[in-house]
């Protein structure tokens, strides 16, 4: 049996009760990625131009520093990483823990909350950073109950369920 790790970003508790639930449906470790200066309400507010997530946003190489500089990814063979959407792809800060850690030879597998939108380019911007060094499949948006079910069919469907 592979271990599962799921890694993820929330700032609100939409992904991480999405994160939570993913991670006892799969039987698999859980894993939050903090910001070293955690973001506020006003960090968080996307129609101020001069709010924190704007400014980052805007900044293609922003790479928030994180409280934890990398984990040990030894031992995993797929790694869920979950995000809210933000301007249609995932935080920087994500950029900074996919750059922060080695991947070499995992299954990568984005998944999101969004307020309404799709996964939009997240996965295509995960393989632009991981590059070869490991499998990026197409992510989902985990919005609402999500199920075994559900999870099961997604995994299926990316040809990756046990």
């Amino acid at each position: 049996m592979s271990r599962k790790l799921v890694a993820f970003f929330s700032p609100g508790k939409e992904t991480r009760f999405a994160s939570r639930e993913l991670a006892g449906i799969m039987n698999a470790e859980l894993y939050e990625i903090k910001a070293e200066t955690p973001y506020t309400k006003e960090d968080l507010d996307y129609m101020n131009p001069d709010s924190r997530c704007c400014r980052e946003n805007a900044d293609i190489s922003c790479r928030p520093a994180l409280e934890e500089k990398s984990i040990d990814l030894t031992g995993y063979d797929m790694v869920l990483i979950g995000f809210p959407i933000w301007w249609d792809s995932f935080p920087r800060i994500i950029a900074t823990f996919l750059e922060s850690n080695d991947f070499t030879g995992k299954t990568v597998i984005p998944f999101a909350t969004s307020a309404g939108g799709g996964m939009g380019h997240s996965a295509e911007d995960m393989r632009d950073i991981i590059g070869k060094q490991a499998k990026v499949t197409e992510g989902m948006l985990l919005n609402g109950p999500i199920g075994k079910f559900k999870i099961d069919t997604w995994l299926l469907t990316m040809g990756i369920k046990e």
